[in-house]
């Protein structure tokens, strides 16, 4: 069995553009980016030619997130500030009983998807996010109040992403379970689950925590923006 390098989640961006997900990305060299109607992300494994490659990318899109170290940036575009985010791994699939009807979500859901995110997560979640992996909700009365799915993606790890409950159904664990449901889903595919969260957001640590997440690092989020 090839050997698990954890060092490549210090650059969960680049090492999946290089890796899995080349189609929705571009390749700078040393900066990697994903194609912003996917996900408006990217990071440097080094910093030359960094200025020139932010403004090659910020003619594509108005506003993205770099991770990472933040390079010298041209003068136009503007430092928006930082999310300290915590990168946590699992080790082993976890054990927490699912009761509701999980639903993988195919085309026939998107327009429920995006209306869901556009209520309670807009920034990152883009038209083509959802083609990146695969994402998975529970209906109420024909109505998506919960998803979460699938993002950047390795040869040895998955990204979960888009933890999202509608605000009239929080507290019934509804994401306790997709977290669950989506994590298993992830070894399933012989991969490791990962995901980034706010560090300020103590109650989501605590929620995955409480699920067999571990911190592996904290890592920086820039919002840049064209001027």
């Amino acid at each position: 069995m090839e050997p698990i390098d954890f060092d490549t989640l210090d650059y969960p961006v680049g090492n999946s553009v290089k890796e899995c997900h080349s189609q929705y990305g571009l390749d700078f060299q040393n900066g990697h980016f994903y194609l912003p109607d996917y996900c408006p992300f990217g990071d440097f494994s080094s910093f030359e030619n960094a200025v020139s490659i932010l403004e090659q990318y910020a003619q594509l899109t108005p506003s993205f997130y770099l991770f990472g170290a933040l390079p010298e940036i041209p003068n136009t575009i503007e430092n928006k500030g930082v999310l300290l985010c915590r990168q946590m791994i699992l080790t082993s699939k976890i054990q927490y009983p699912i009761i509701e009807n999980i639903v993988k979500l195919e085309a026939a859901h998107l327009e429920d998807l995006l209306g869901l995110v556009r209520l309670v997560y807009p920034e990152y979640f883009k038209p083509q996010t959802a083609a990146m992996g695969n994402y998975y909700g529970i209906y109420r009365q024909n109505q998506l109040v919960a998803v979460t799915g699938e993002r950047m993606q390795m040869n040895h790890f998955i990204e979960v992403s888009a933890v999202i409950t509608h605000p009239e159904h929080i507290g019934k664990g509804y994401a306790k379970q997709l977290v669950t449901h989506t994590a298993n889903a992830i070894f399933d595919q012989h991969k490791i689950p990962f995901l980034h969260v706010a560090d300020q957001n103590v109650g989501a640590i605590h929620v995955y925590e409480s699920l067999g997440f571990s911190t592996r690092k904290k890592i920086n989020i820039w919002h840049l923006v064209k001027k």
